[in-house]
């Protein structure tokens, strides 16, 4: 049996950025350090964690004093080098672990991981050149989307196409780059479950959130979700399954399409999530000391919501609102420190939390 970290122990995170901050937020409730590692200067993250360590991932010299500094090593992002973590696992446990990582780096690895467990996606195909892009075509159909099988997030890297016709040139805006070829899954909405898994295999879910998109990434987030009672347990056993098929430890975001079929799996992060920010003001224990708790070999918390909220985010200009915003009843602002307000970019959240 693994023992837990002790209070006072040095957690290691990858990754500066928002979640890396409030990951270190919630380590310090629970009387642990934080030593961040991140190549850009004047990280969020940064602000809030004991140590910093400002290098780039190729930095083998950094990485090992960074290594031989913390007890354990998680992080805040999926697509770190693979070199670095060769390095890095021999000085410290990973956790979430390496094949977690490797199958949520790679769309076409993940599809077929889901497939696996006998979870249902949308219609995928690999697309390596030309010719077995209209192969894939033939097959899915349009309208589908082209995606880069790594590297993409809030809406980068893909391709919609409508028309067989424009298939050459949605090739040719993927750069070369490995692609994956998805149908597109009628649905009504999408929403995301927020999971744990202990060091002992006890898991753990929130409640589902509902999730609204504009331009590709996230706006909001609303729980409770319009989900049946049947619907809100598979979508929770269904997040369970995927965290035991990875023996996954940490928390980890699910999102699913409802459809009049059931529901579809989207895509897995191995990580605390966006989609799960309301978790700090709807909760006792929030996704961030649920995923502290879980590496750190703790029992994992209750993640009961005692209220309804809405979780809203603060992208490029919406920091205009913070005046309004922070005299608003009901409102918890978390503001993530960013020198920089740039369209697109997140600065923050929101969560309006509904009384009774």
């Amino acid at each position: 049996m693994t023992l837990p970290l002790p209070i006072g122990s040095t957690i290691g995170i990858i990754g500066g950025g928002q979640l890396g901050r409030m990951l270190s937020v919630a380590a310090s409730r629970l009387g642990f350090r934080c030593h961040v590692f991140e190549p850009g200067a004047q990280c969020p993250a940064g602000q809030v964690a004991d140590q910093v360590t400002t290098a780039p991932y190729d930095d083998a010299d950094a990485l090992r004093a960074f290594g031989h500094a913390v007890d354990v090593i998680t992080y805040e992002f999926e697509n770190i080098p693979t070199d670095a973590l060769d390095l890095l696992q021999d000085l410290a446990p990973i956790h979430p672990g390496r094949e977690a990582l490797r199958i949520s780096q790679d769309r076409l690895t993940e599809k077929m991981f889901l497939q696996e467990l006998g979870l249902a996606t949308a219609p995928f195909a690999d697309v390596t050149d030309a010719a077995s892009l209209e192969t894939a075509i033939a097959r899915i159909g349009t309208p589908s989307i082209l995606k880069t099988r790594r590297f993409g997030y809030d809406g980068k890297g893909q391709v919609r196409i409508t028309d067989p016709a424009a298939a050459a040139q949605a090739l040719e805006d993927m750069q070369g780059a490995p692609a994956i070829l998805e149908g597109v899954v009628d649905f009504s909405h999408e929403v995301s479950v927020i999971a744990a898994r202990s060091l002992d295999g006890a898991v753990a879910a929130f409640d589902p959130g509902e999730n609204l998109h504009e331009d590709g990434i996230l706006r909001s987030t609303t729980v409770p979700a319009r989900l049946s009672h049947a619907q809100q347990t598979d979508a929770v056993l269904l997040a369970a399954k995927i965290a035991n098929g990875l023996t996954y430890v940490g928390v980890l975001g699910v999102e699913l399409f409802v459809t009049p079929a059931g529901l579809i799996v989207n895509e897995i992060a191995p990580r605390v999530h966006n989609s799960g920010h309301w978790t700090q003001n709807a909760c006792a224990i929030d996704q961030f000391e649920q995923h502290i708790r879980a590496i750190a070999g703790w029992p994992l918390g209750d993640g009961q919501r005692h209220i309804d909220v809405v979780m809203e985010n603060l992208i490029g200009d919406d920091m205009d609102r913070v005046p309004v915003l922070a005299r608003t009843p009901d409102c918890a602002l978390h503001l993530y420190g960013k020198a920089t307000t740039k369209p697109g970019r997140k600065m923050g959240h929101a969560n309006f939390v509904k009384r009774p």
